[in-house]
């Protein structure tokens, strides 16, 4: 968008504490840390070539003329808003602590995005990603089928789904301990399929796998060399599923969170037990699958009442 800029040592200097303060103190992943930085920094570019002289300097005009800036690059709307939360959250944590006196982001706010439903798959399209993974009892095969029966009968993330060890399983009360974002941990109950999935996996798959690159570590999911499969590799080998189902429409790994969470609420499950199965800090980040449910309700009803 900008090009680089020479930064002022006292703004370098309160990025850093604010870095240390998302880290240390919000419990923040290095990756989340990372995009607020990239944030500041481009702002701090902008600041250089309107020369500001640096975050103190900043008005409410000045924020104004970034948004006009960001609109004329073409930001998309969701780009926009979440630059204009990291600083509005950047600026909160120096007025904190003294290093500005006014946080000029304050009244400024950005049009609310159109409210977005979560995709989620079918029970046909379930069906046809499960018949992938029980068509033989191949290594891989039964890893993939662990990892199938992990994400949606758990709803964990993909992330947290790399990150589930041996010694997380709990098999006596059938529950997984999860670490989540801010390594917030949480324990998720699994039913009789998994239980079946991890039983023949260790046994056979995983087993196999490790032995064969004399291999010895905790991590449940592993790649075809024995080590801990990654977020990425998880990915990777969800997509193969998917294309191998032969689903044409444009998916995408973390759909099968949002089926998770779907499916029980169109079954009768209440929305905070849904919450706290999907470790959302808010149940407002919950509430957006009612959405999905009533529009299910409203095609169910207008498919079978008589005067729909």
């Amino acid at each position: 968008m900008f090009e680089r800029c020479v930064i002022l040592e006292e703004d370098k200097r309160a990025e850093q504490a604010f870095m240390d303060y998302l880290i240390n103190e919000r419990n923040y992943s290095a990756n989340t840390a990372l995009a607020y930085k990239q944030d500041i920094l481009d702002f701090q570019t902008f600041l250089n070539q309107q020369a500001i002289a640096g975050f103190r300097a900043v008005t409410f005009m000045d924020v104004r003329l970034y948004l006009t800036e960001l609109k004329k690059e073409k930001y998309a709307r969701t780009s926009v808003a979440r630059k204009l939360s990291s600083l509005r959250s950047f600026y909160t944590f120096m007025l904190r602590e003294n290093l500005v006196s006014t946080n000029p982001f304050t009244s400024v706010s950005h049009a609310k995005n159109q409210l977005r439903l979560p995709k989620f798959f079918y029970s046909e399209e379930m069906e046809a990603l499960f018949q992938v993974v029980y068509r033989d009892d191949e290594a891989l095969t039964l890893r993939n089928r662990v990892m199938l029966e992990l994400l949606y009968g758990t709803g964990i993330r993909v992330s947290e789904c790399a990150g589930v060890l041996l010694s997380d399983i709990d098999k006596t009360y059938q529950a997984i301990l999860i670490r989540g974002k801010g390594n917030k941990e949480r324990y998720v109950p699994y039913g009789a399929f998994l239980e079946d999935a991890i039983t023949v996996y260790l046994g056979g798959g995983r087993k196999k796998l490790m032995a064969a690159h004399h291999k010895e570590h905790d991590v449940l999911l592993v790649n075809h060399y024995g080590d801990p499969l990654t977020t990425r590799g998880i990915r990777y080998c969800l997509t193969k599923i998917i294309d191998e189902a032969a689903l044409t429409r444009k998916i995408h790994p973390h759909m099968l969170r949002h089926t998770f969470a779907t499916d029980l609420l169109n079954n009768g499950a209440d929305m905070r037990t849904v919450q706290e199965l999907l470790g959302h800090a808010s149940l407002s980040s919950t509430q957006i699958y009612t959405h999905v449910t009533k529009e299910h309700l409203k095609a169910t009803y207008m498919k079978h009442h008589p005067r729909a």
